[in-house]
């Protein structure tokens, strides 16, 4: 019987770790939102986690650029990378101060936001093989 005690004893610990480490996360998550009281979320159909990745690479390109010098070419093109990197093909990235758009997207692979006065309009479509 102690041979079972001591088994629930470790998967009852496992289980708390697990839950504490969902907590630290969600607090993270929590913190960044607060923390990007500058950053405004226009539309979004997409994970907080992923939101908060996208915020903080925005961020960071936009602190690395001159100031009043926008390269929105530059910061597509890192968002769209960080993306398919991270979450596989096919992402697409818009940047600007001014642009109308319509698209569509893969569920749960769309965030429209804007940093101050930059739009920013990141989305997934689905990737489909060519049949020859």
């Amino acid at each position: 019987m102690e041979g079972a005690e001591v088994e629930l004893e470790k998967r009852s610990l496992f289980l708390k770790s697990l839950i504490q480490k969902k907590k630290c996360i969600e607090q993270q998550e929590q913190q960044d939102h607060v923390h990007n009281n500058n950053v405004r979320v226009r539309a979004s159909d997409m994970p907080l986690a992923l939101q908060n990745r996208a915020f903080r690479c925005a961020r960071q390109h936009l602190h690395s650029m001159p100031s009043n010098k926008l390269d929105s070419k530059r910061l597509a093109l890192a968002l769209k990378k960080e993306f398919d990197c991270s979450y596989g093909p096919a992402w697409h990235c818009i940047v600007g101060t001014s642009f109308g758009s319509y698209v569509t997207h893969s569920v749960g692979g769309f965030l429209y936001f804007s940093i101050d006065k930059v739009y920013i309009l990141l989305f997934k479509t689905a990737v489909e093989p060519l049949d020859h």
